[in-house]
């Protein structure tokens, strides 16, 4: 079963700098095990200062899996990528998804997705 969100952002005025990277929209498929689909949005600056993971965490913050990104995306705004094979501890209902970049670390906009629905919503205020 393949479900999936995106949840709208307002544009920000004034010069575009990168700032924390958001996570914009998840769609997620179950099976023995789960693949998430994970759409990023940073204004990668190049190799010093880019979205360089993301990563799939139980609501108490325990990190359940890891989608390494290896290089920037300067030119490919937003992007998704996906990573298949998570195993996710017996009765997860709900998970946490979050953007890294390599100069600010965590800190933008962070999704909650229902696993059986895939719905989701924002987990925090980031800055959008």
């Amino acid at each position: 079963m393949i479900v999936g969100a995106t949840i709208g952002f307002a544009a920000v005025s004034g010069a575009a700098t990168a700032g924390e990277a958001d996570v914009t929209a998840v769609a997620v498929r179950s099976g023995s095990t789960y693949s998430f689909n994970v759409t990023v949005r940073h204004a990668d600056e190049g190799w010093d200062h880019y979205a360089n993971r993301w990563e799939v965490l139980s609501l108490d913050g325990k990190v359940l899996a890891t989608r390494e990104l290896a290089h920037p995306h300067v030119n490919e705004q937003p992007f998704t990528r996906s990573l298949s094979g998570v195993k996710l501890p017996a009765g997860t209902r709900e998970v946490r998804l979050r953007a890294n970049d390599k100069v600010h670390g965590t800190g933008g906009v962070e999704l909650i997705v229902d696993l059986a629905t895939g719905k989701s919503r924002r987990a925090n205020g980031g800055r959008s």
